[in-house]
């Protein structure tokens, strides 16, 4: 479980620490940019994981979950590293690019292990807590950031190029632990390497009866498998997407879509609003992005069970539409000035305690809803598409609204982004797949 959220922990990481750092980025102690190109750079880092997410899902249906693991996270390690080293605008939107490529793709593989190696019954609860640990990284990154960007302890041209160094340190730490990670026995059978299915198999059972205290049930059923017919590639993904599964393709991409758009705009200019509208220095924005972190890192872990229990489709569109409207709610109190630093920070906290919840289940949508052969690809799919539909447009827009220094052009971008999370919740109680408690292969079969 620690080597799978690591992934959500770096990207966590590698997202606060840039929007801790934006105010210094603007000073001649950082790049000397302007509040536009903070937002561009928010937006090269997810272009990048979208373009790294197809690239690598394509790899990870085709070569395996575990040598992607490796593979994604040592280039992730590598691109941040050579982040710390910019010197300029264009030189920190490459390697912000190129570091996102890294986050995409892990992404894609990380999230088919996770399903295809967790029990049925537990899956939702399990998938939305290793999601949610984004916000672990969340509030390593602002501590850091706090220490860090504090010119009493470290100078500020330094301080920084540190925050990238951290992120580096932790990835090279947990590819010792991903060395240990078993392969997908799913992937492993579709692949026709049963022998080693079956040993992982057995280890799993030998450990989990011996920790029991006795032996474990006997498995039900059969499914038959031909890894002949088994073809990766984007001709089974698109024929599995426009073909078998258009409804769930389109409430994939509209949960994906709405949550991209919603997160990165609030969240990589949140230290932007901070410092223009309420003028926190901008060494105290990590003290804000704590609590927000928190409030986020909660969510997921206290209604995570209910997602097994009261059902997908309930608590996914409950949340996204509960968010929302929260959003609209403190959007117009922002505008009527009813908000300082803090309490705006609290309000943050409140929505996006049901938001990341719902953020969370949008990647466990898309992996449970599609066949174990197209699973990665399918995720690189709609992760591209509603990074680059929602998220990457989100920072830059947010940038120039935050820019005017008008609380009015802000809260239309509010607007938008309540409107995206209600229309969500509306595709996913009209057109969603009831999944909780049910095998993957009942749910979308081979």
């Amino acid at each position: 479980m620690i080597a799978l959220g690591i992934t959500w922990i770096l990207d966590g990481l590698e997202v606060t620490v840039v929007g801790a750092i934006g105010p210094r980025l603007e000073q001649r102690a950082g790049l000397d940019l302007s509040a536009s190109q903070v937002g561009e750079t928010a937006t090269a880092y997810l272009v990048g994981a979208a373009l790294g997410a197809l690239f690598f899902g394509a790899l990870a249906d085709r070569f395996g979950r575990k040598r992607l693991f490796l593979v994604t996270l040592a280039w992730y390690m590598t691109m941040t590293l050579a982040t710390a080293a910019s010197w300029s605008f264009g030189s920190f939107a490459i390697f912000r690019a190129l570091a996102g490529a890294g986050i995409g793709g892990e992404y894609a593989a990380i999230n088919s292990a996770i399903d295809e190696l967790i029990p049925s019954r537990q899956r939702g609860r399990v998938d939305l807590a290793v999601n949610g640990t984004w916000w672990l990284g969340t509030i390593f990154g602002s501590l850091a950031s706090l220490a860090l960007l504090d010119p009493h302890v470290v100078d500020q041209h330094l301080g920084w190029r540190l925050c990238f160094v951290l992120g580096a340190a932790l990835a090279l730490g947990i590819i010792f632990v991903r060395a240990s990670l078993p392969e997908s026995p799913r992937w492993l059978i579709l692949h026709g390497d049963v022998a080693q299915a079956e040993r992982i198999v057995r280890d799993v059972e030998r450990r989990v009866a011996a920790e029991a205290g006795s032996s474990l049930p006997s498995p039900k059923g059969t499914l038959e498998i031909d890894p002949a017919r088994m073809r990766a590639g984007l001709v089974p993904v698109f024929d599995a997407m426009l073909k078998r599964y258009p409804r769930r393709s389109v409430v994939a991409l509209s949960l994906m879509v709405a949550q991209a758009f919603l997160y990165n705009a609030i969240f990589f200019t949140e230290a932007l609003v901070l410092t223009t509208f309420f003028n926190v220095p901008a060494g105290r924005v990590p003290l804000y992005i704590f609590p927000f972190a928190v409030g986020n890192l909660l969510g997921p872990l206290v209604l995570g069970r209910l997602f097994d229990t009261v059902g997908r489709k309930t608590m996914i569109a409950g949340t996204y539409a509960l968010s929302g409207i929260l959003l609209a709610l403190a959007g117009y109190a922002f505008v009527r000035g009813l908000f300082d630093a803090t309490t705006l920070t609290l309000a943050w906290c409140v929505i996006f305690f049901f938001a990341s919840a719902g953020a969370s289940s949008a990647y466990l949508t898309v992996s449970e809803t599609f066949p174990l052969q197209t699973r990665a690809m399918a995720i690189a799919i709609v992760y591209a598409i509603g990074t680059l539909a929602g998220g990457a447009v989100a920072p830059s827009l947010f940038g120039a609204l935050i820019a005017t220094h008008a609380p009015p052009a802000v809260f239309h971008g509010y607007l938008i982004a309540c409107g995206a999370m209600l229309v969500a919740a509306l595709v996913e109680l009209t057109l969603g797949v009831e999944a909780s408690q049910r095998m993957l292969e009942d749910i979308a079969p081979l």
